[in-house]
């Protein structure tokens, strides 16, 4: 029997290594039928994501910095070649904040950093789903899905800027989802809850 995602398209960010969840998510896929295509992000990540990846037979291992869009469209352009112009589906498991900026008071966040947690937490998503726009139209509608947290909501203790790159990313969610839904494409986020990954150590 046929598995749920036979024959789809996957693109996959934000593997780090097998406790990621974007990796749970897209070997999923891959169990269940989908082509996947990950990203990585610089050489100390590079070889656990192309061993991963090959687990999976996957066609396309790229590195993709999220805070150029001159990158995010050169991946999204060999996203397009490697599957025939089309994606079905796009997994936005990406954040990040200096770790210096995870202690202390949220208020002693300095202005370079609280961008750069924005950058790369939020304004990815809204960059690579731009992105993938014209790749899902070709298959009559996608789905992009991101990770979000309760941090978003409320005041965590050490969550500090990331809560509020939190909750810049479920509101870029909505509007993305309000835009792109005229074209079939389905935008959500979910929240995993308490996950024994490397982000939560």
């Amino acid at each position: 029997m046929a598995g749920r995602f036979e024959g789809k398209q996957a693109l996959v960010l934000g593997v780090a290594n097998q406790r990621s969840i974007a990796w749970a998510i897209a070997k999923r896929l891959a169990d269940e039928g989908a082509s996947v295509a990950f990203t990585y992000q610089g050489e100390r990540i590079e070889k656990n994501v192309r061993d991963l990846a090959a687990s999976v037979s996957s066609p396309l291992v790229t590195e993709c910095d999220v805070r150029s869009d001159d990158d995010v469209r050169r991946v999204f352009d060999e996203v397009g070649e490697a599957f025939g112009g089309s994606l079905d589906l796009l997994v936005h498991s990406l954040a990040f904040a200096a770790a210096e900026d995870l202690e202390g008071r949220f208020t002693d966040t300095p202005r370079d950093r609280f961008w750069l947690a924005l950058d790369v937490s939020a304004y990815s998503l809204v960059a690579c789903s731009r992105a993938a726009e014209r790749l899902m139209e070709a298959r009559g509608g996608g789905s992009i899905l991101t990770m979000t947290y309760l941090g978003g909501e409320r005041a965590v203790p050490h969550y500090n800027v990331m809560r509020v790159a939190q909750a810049t990313l479920d509101s870029s969610m909505r509007y993305l989802a309000w835009d792109l839904g005229a074209t079939d494409m389905r935008v959500n986020a979910i929240s995993a809850g308490p996950v024994r990954t490397l982000s939560a150590r």
